[in-house]
C-alpha cells in the first residue's frame, strides 16, 4: 500500500474540521448587564426600535436595554410576568399572573385585553412568542409545577383567547419554521422540543412528533430562537449553555457555554441580527451553586457566528 504523504493527510484533516460540526465551542460570552435576575426569561429584539425586551417573572418586572446608548429601564408590574412581546402598534403586550395587557413603555401603564386565568388561581402565564401572522401564543404553569395542569393559548387580533393545547407542565420556548409550515415547541419536564404542521392562515396545528430529545444530564429545555437557517438555538436549565441542534435531524450541532447553571432562554438581535443575547435565572440555586455561578441571573451575549431573524410583532385590528 501506498504510504499517505504528509500534505495529504494535512488537507484532509483541514477538511474533516470544517465538515465537522462544531458541537462544544468555547466562545467568549460576554455579560451585559449583571441584573442577578431570580429569573429572566423570554427575551425579544424589536428591530425597529434596537431594542431587547425581557423579563424577570419573579422579581415582577420588565426589562427594556438599548445597547447603542448603553440604556436599562425597568417597568415594576406589580405581579409575576410571564413574557413580553412588542406590538406593531407601539407598546408591548405582557403576560402577567392576572391576564395579558398592552403596556404603554413611556408611562409603563397597563390594560387588560384578556385573562382566560381568571378562574385558575394556581396558574400563572409563562413562556410565549407571536406567529408568523401577529397572533400572540402563550402556555402556562401551575405555581407548583404540577404535572400535566398547564395549557397552551392563542390571542388573535381581536383579543380573542383560545385553548389549544392541555395536559402540559411547564409551557416553555415556542418558534415558527423558516417556511411558515412547522411550529415547534417545549414543555420543559418532557426534555422534548416537538413539531407539528402549521397552517399559518388558520393558526391551526397538527400532526405532532419529537423533533429533538435533550440527553439526560445536559439539562431541560426552556427558551428558544430560530437562525437565518432554520436551526433551533435552546436554553439548557440545569445545563450551563445554548445548544444549536437541526431540527430535521434533531442533532446537536453547537453547544456555548454560559457562565450561569440555569440558562432559560435567547434571542437574536443587534443592527444585523448577529449578537445571541441569553438570559439566566438565580431562583432555585444553592450556596454552593451561588459560589461557583456569581454572575447568575445575569443577560449575556455572544456572536455565534450566524445571524437570526426578525422578532413578529403582535398585530392588533384596526378600530
Amino acid at each position: 500500500m501506498k504510504k499517505k504523504s504528509p500534505y495529504f493527510i494535512f488537507f484532509s484533516l483541514l477538511i474533516l474540521s470544517f465538515c465537522h460540526p462544531k458541537k462544544m465551542q468555547n466562545m467568549d460570552v460576554d455579560l451585559i448587564i449583571d441584573l442577578k435576575a431570580q429569573l429572566g426569561e423570554g427575551p425579544i429584539w424589536n428591530h425597529e426600535l434596537k431594542q431587547l425586551y425581557w423579563v424577570d417573572i419573579e422579581s415582577r418586572q420588565l426589562h427594556l436595554y438599548t445597547p447603542a446608548v448603553d440604556e436599562l429601564r425597568s417597568f415594576p408590574t406589580g405581579e409575576r410576568i410571564g413574557t413580553v412581546v412588542p406590538m406593531e402598534t407601539g407598546g408591548a403586550l405582557v403576560a402577567l399572573q392576572s391576564g395579558i395587557h398592552s403596556m404603554d413603555l413611556v408611562s409603563g401603564n397597563m390594560t387588560l385585553l384578556a385573562n382566560p386565568l381568571d378562574t385558575l388561581p394556581d396558574i400563572r402565564f409563562n413562556d410565549g412568542k407571536c406567529d408568523p401572522i401577529g397572533r400572540f401564543w402563550v402556555g402556562t404553569m401551575h405555581l407548583q409545577e404540577k404535572q400535566g395542569a398547564a395549557s397552551l393559548y392563542v390571542m388573535n387580533d381581536r383579543h380573542q383567547v383560545k385553548k389549544v393545547m392541555d395536559d402540559i407542565t411547564i409551557s416553555n420556548g415556542i418558534v415558527w419554521s423558516l417556511d411558515q409550515k412547522t411550529m415547534y415547541y417545549i414543555d420543559t419536564p418532557t426534555r422534548q422540543i416537538k413539531a407539528f404542521d402549521y397552517e399559518v392562515a388558520t393558526g391551526e396545528i397538527s400532526s405532532p412528533r419529537v423533533a429533538i430529545t435533550i440527553p439526560e444530564g445536559e439539562g431541560f429545555p426552556d427558551g428558544m430562537a430560530i437562525d437565518e437557517e432554520g436551526k433551533l438555538w435552546i436554553g439548557l436549565w440545569g445545563g450551563s449553555a445554548v445548544a444549536r441542534y437541526d431540527p430535521e435531524g434533531g442533532t446537536l450541532m453547537q453547544k456555548i457555554e454560559v457562565p450561569a447553571l440555569n440558562v432559560t432562554a435567547c434571542a437574536f438581535g443587534g443592527d444585523l441580527l448577529e449578537t445571541l443575547y441569553i438570559t439566566t435565572a438565580r431562583i432555585g440555586m444553592d450556596e454552593e451553586q451561588q459560589k461557583k455561578y456569581p454572575l447568575a441571573g445575569g443577560l449575556f451575549a455572544v456572536e455565534p457566528g450566524v445571524k437570526g431573524v426578525p422578532a413578529n410583532f403582535y398585530r392588533e385590528q384596526a378600530e
